[in-house]
C-alpha cells in the first residue's frame, strides 16, 4: 500500500512551500491566466499554498495531500518548468501523448494515468513510461486483468492503481457502480499480484448541490473497503474531482485566501481537500488554459 506522506516529498517541491509565506500569493486565477514563461512555476507556488491552507483550515496534515499536475496539451517545456521548480508527479489523459512527453523528461517524474484507459492500449502505455507509477482509472475487472498481465509479461514492479467510482450515476461517466466496488477491489486484492490497490477516484457532478454528495458516497465506498480488506482509512487513498464552473467557488475561496477570486480549479482543491482528498490534480490553474486542435 502506498503511503502520501512519504511519496509526498518526491511528489512537491518541498523546498519551493518552504520558501512560500502568506503574504506572498497572487489569487491563483491571474496565474492560471499567465502560466507562461516562468508563471507556471509561480501558479505551482500558489497551488501548494492554497493546498496547504485549505488542508491546515480543515484540520488535515499539508504533507498527506499529493498535488498532480495535469499536463494534458502542454509542451514539453511547460513541463520542465515545473519540473525545475521542485515538482514530481504529473497527470495525463491520453495515452500516445504520455508515451510522446515521458522520454522526454527525467526519468525522476512520477506519471499518473488519469484518463479512460482502453485495453488495447496497455502494453503501450506500461512499455513507453517505464516510470508511470499510477494508473488512476480502474473501472472494471477487465482492464484490470489487462494490466496485471502485461506488468507480468514485461517484468515490471508492481503497479499502484486507483478504483473509479461513479458516484453520481452518470452514463457519460466511466467507472464502477458503488455497490460493486468492494467486489472489484477484492478481485485485484486476490487475483491481480501485479496491482497494488491504493484507493478510490471519482469525478462528481458538474453541480455543486449534489458534488459534495457524489464524494460522501465515495467516502462511504472507503469505508464498505476498508472493512472488508481488514485495513485502515488512512491505508485507502481518496482521488476527487469534477467539471463545470460553480457560484459557490468565490465564495469558499474568500473564507481561505481573503479578496482572491477563485478558478474552478482553486474549488476543486477547496472541496476535494475539505472532503478528505488525498489526491488533488490541478490542470490549468497551472498550465494555463488547455489548448485543443480547431476541428477541420
Amino acid at each position: 500500500m502506498n503511503n502520501p506522506e512519504a511519496e509526498r516529498r518526491a511528489d512537491s517541491p518541498s523546498s519551493t512551500q518552504a520558501e512560500q509565506s502568506p503574504s506572498a500569493s497572487p489569487g491563483l486565477q491571474m496565474a492560471a491566466a499567465s502560466a507562461t514563461d516562468g508563471a507556471a512555476a509561480a501558479a505551482l507556488r500558489s497551488v501548494i499554498q492554497l493546498v496547504n491552507q485549505a488542508a491546515e483550515r480543515a484540520g488535515r496534515a499539508p504533507d498527506r495531500i499529493r498535488v498532480v499536475a495535469v499536463s494534458k496539451t502542454k509542451p514539453v517545456p511547460l513541463l520542465r518548468q515545473v519540473y525545475d521548480a521542485g515538482h514530481r508527479c504529473f497527470g495525463e489523459n491520453y495515452v500516445q501523448e504520455l508515451v510522446e512527453k515521458a522520454p522526454q523528461l527525467p526519468e525522476d517524474i512520477e506519471w499518473h494515468f488519469i484518463g479512460n484507459l482502453q485495453s488495447n492500449k496497455v502494453k503501450t502505455l506500461l512499455t513507453g513510461v517505464p516510470n508511470l507509477a499510477m494508473v488512476e482509472t480502474v473501472d472494471d475487472e477487465k482492464i484490470a486483468n489487462h494490466l496485471n498481465r502485461a506488468i507480468g509479461n514485461i517484468g515490471r514492479k508492481p503497479l499502484k492503481v486507483l478504483i473509479q467510482v461513479n458516484t453520481s450515476g452518470e452514463e457519460s461517466k466511466s467507472g464502477v457502480e458503488p455497490a460493486g466496488c468492494v467486489d472489484l477491489v477484492k478481485h485485484i486484492s486476490m487475483n491481480c499480484p501485479n496491482l497494488e490497490f491504493c484507493g478510490l477516484m471519482t469525478i462528481g457532478m458538474p453541480d455543486y448541490t449534489s458534488t459534495p454528495e457524489n464524494f460522501e458516497t465515495l467516502a462511504s465506498c472507503r469505508n464498505k473497503v476498508c472493512e472488508a480488506l481488514g485495513i485502515a482509512e488512512e491505508q485507502c487513498e481518496l482521488s476527487m474531482g469534477m467539471s463545470g464552473d460553480f457560484e459557490l467557488a468565490d465564495k469558499l475561496l474568500s473564507y481561505i485566501v481573503p479578496g482572491a477570486k477563485s478558478t474552478t480549479d482553486e474549488y476543486l482543491v477547496i472541496l476535494q481537500i475539505e472532503m478528505g482528498s488525498t489526491n488533488v490534480r490541478i490542470g490549468s490553474t497551472i498550465f494555463g488554459a488547455r489548448e485543443y486542435p480547431k476541428k477541420q
